[in-house]
């Protein structure tokens, strides 16, 4: 008998173990080095003006029109659109956003030939002003 109960919590070990790191794998990290990219508008009102434009262009369907991931196409997703006003997010620098708008990861599209450096840039700027604009919604 003593037996099996050590089976079943070997078991359940197990379980626990693995389903912690299929979720740590499905976490998207931007690489190291987008830490040190610097964002050539930040501050710049004009471009976060611009960086909404084109959020409401190639985002709103899928992150909302908040940026909460709670867009129409977004809800239909197995992996859901970012929130970016959630603690993750905000933690992230401009450079590891930038990086994920450059690059993309499934279901989400790459930008970086969808979209000029500036406008990924302009972006970010409209994101981070969700962030802050966030009491107000």
């Amino acid at each position: 008998m003593k037996r099996n109960y050590s089976l079943l919590f070997a078991i359940a070990f197990l379980i626990m173990w693995s389903s912690k790191s299929i979720s740590q794998e499905s976490t998207w990290v931007a690489p190291e080095y987008s830490n040190n990219l610097k964002n050539p508008f930040k501050g710049n009102v004009k471009a976060t003006a611009d960086g909404k434009k084109i959020f409401n262009q190639m985002c709103v369907l899928c992150h909302g029109m908040h940026g909460k991931g709670n867009g129409e196409a977004g809800l239909t997703l197995e992996r859901k659109p970012a929130n970016f006003l959630s603690l993750r997010v905000v933690k992230e620098t401009d450079g590891n956003i930038f990086w994920k708008i450059t690059h993309g990861k499934a279901p989400m599209a790459t930008y970086e030939e969808l979209l000029s450096e500036d406008q990924r840039w302009k972006l970010v700027n409209y994101i981070r002003h969700l962030e802050i604009n966030k009491k107000h919604k």
